[in-house]
């Protein structure tokens, strides 16, 4: 009997703890895991600035690239010693893209980087300039770039350039070039100064464009690095733009050789010049504005800011409707800049007391006040003078006298032209949108 009510404790121990743990799930006790402060806002709940974490954007996506080999097997050719005076040596394999062991397909690019095991993209062999290969990817959403890198399984290119784009791939424009030959590739000077007047310029430099180490080389892109602004980010509009970007285009157009193409045009040199990438990495943020402390996916699918301080918009770029007592701002470290309006002034006002404004504010009826009683069309109890509904903003007799007390009593409805405040003064003669 001993056993037995022992065993019968063992059960009813199991079953108290099945059901708590399903009451626990249901009725939030796990709360303070997903009820983290929100860091939009600090301990007392005022705005302040908020920033998505730092992610490498590039990270498990597709890259289209314009050569791969193994679309028909094909051969490539390590150089493993490639020393002056000394002998090559070069070791051939076979690229085959239906053979999984022996395919480099663009997945790799953005795959898992991991040194013990890397796995590699390759090009085509010999696509010597004037014939170009481009990485390409897309981001899916706007982001503040802070570099982007490409690490080698081959040798680096002896030029290359790094495009980006603002508008999903319609445009591009240069980020940075690298070359041994900046005036001949690109017709640009060899590491040319950056000052305030071109932050936004890309330059050209011969650094990391030595073909040794064979593989393992890195060329690493910082977009604020000496950028003059960069110590004032929050401040300067030009590199806020100039590190936006959707899409980021990696184009090689030059190989670096050992010289022997000249010397020997055999089908083994050629095979030994190529392209090959471990590993391409974009680090940024999601281009939030200071508004959001993360992103996510929308029901269609498409990546947004989270937005809070009352912005809306993919990147928090607009104020939320009924919210444009003041304009638009980007958060700062010193400002949230929190978009303000309806709700805070005029959310007690019954619609009975709205007039509008039918030419320059249109569309949206908005209350004249807080405290705007419905029976006599009265700003306030403070404010014993009707507002008369306005046919035009210049309709100046239309406009009694209003209280002293009352500076900011007739809202503009939501409109572009309109995005704040009527503000009518002391002796009022005429009103105008703000």
């Amino acid at each position: 009997s001993c056993r037995v009510s022992e065993a019968a404790l063992m059960l009813l121990v199991l079953l108290c703890a099945s059901l708590w743990l399903r009451g626990a799930l249901s009725y939030g006790v796990f709360a303070a895991q997903s009820s983290a402060p929100d860091p939009c806002y600090d301990e007392h709940g005022h705005p302040r600035r908020c920033i998505p974490d730092f992610v490498n954007a590039a990270f498990g996506k597709e890259v289209k690239v314009s050569s791969t080999c193994g679309k028909t097997p094909s051969r490539y050719c390590v150089v493993t010693s490639a020393e002056k005076g000394a002998e090559r040596t070069r070791t051939c394999h076979t690229c085959d893209a239906s053979d999984p062991r022996k395919a480099h397909p663009p997945a790799y690019l953005t795959d898992l980087n991991n040194p013990h095991n890397l796995t590699c993209w390759r090009s085509d062999s010999f696509r010597q300039h004037p014939q170009n290969v481009t990485l390409t990817l897309s981001l899916s959403k706007k982001f503040e770039v802070t570099y982007v890198s490409v690490q080698f399984c081959s040798p680096r290119p002896e030029s290359l350039v790094i495009h980006k784009s603002m508008d999903y791939g319609k445009t591009w424009v240069p980020f940075q070039f690298y070359s041994t030959q900046c005036r001949k590739m690109y017709n640009k000077p060899n590491r040319a100064a950056i000052t305030k007047q071109n932050e936004q310029e890309a330059v050209c430099t011969d650094s990391h464009t030595d073909m040794h180490p064979l593989s393992g080389g890195l060329i690493a892109f910082s977009t604020l690095d000496g950028r003059p602004s960069a110590h004032d980010f929050d401040n300067s509009p030009v590199l806020q733009d100039w590190v936006t970007a959707t899409d980021i285009k990696v184009t090689f157009s030059r190989l670096h050789t050992f010289g022997d193409e000249n010397e020997d045009d055999s089908e083994l040199a050629r095979d030994s010049y190529f392209y090959a990438v471990s590993d391409l990495q974009v680090g940024g943020r999601c281009k939030c504005n200071g508004h959001a402390s993360r992103c996510v996916t929308d029901r269609d699918g498409v990546q947004v800011c989270d937005c809070k301080h009352n912005t809306a918009g993919p990147e928090c770029d607009r104020c939320k409707p009924f919210h444009y007592d003041r304009p638009w701002q980007r958060a700062t470290a010193r400002e949230a800049n929190e978009c303000v309006g309806e709700s805070r002034d005029t959310r007690h006002c019954p619609v009975s007391t709205v007039h509008t404004l039918s030419t320059h504010c249109p569309h949206t009826d908005h209350t004249l006040s807080t405290h705007c009683p419905h029976t006599d069309h009265t700003l306030s109890t403070h404010c014993p003078h009707t507002v008369h509904a306005l046919s035009s903003v210049h309709a100046l007799s239309s406009v009694h006298a209003l209280s002293t007390h009352c500076p900011r009593s007739v809202l503009c409805p939501r409109s572009v032209l309109c995005p704040r405040s009527v503000l009518c003064p002391r002796s009022v003669l005429s009103c105008s949108c703000l």
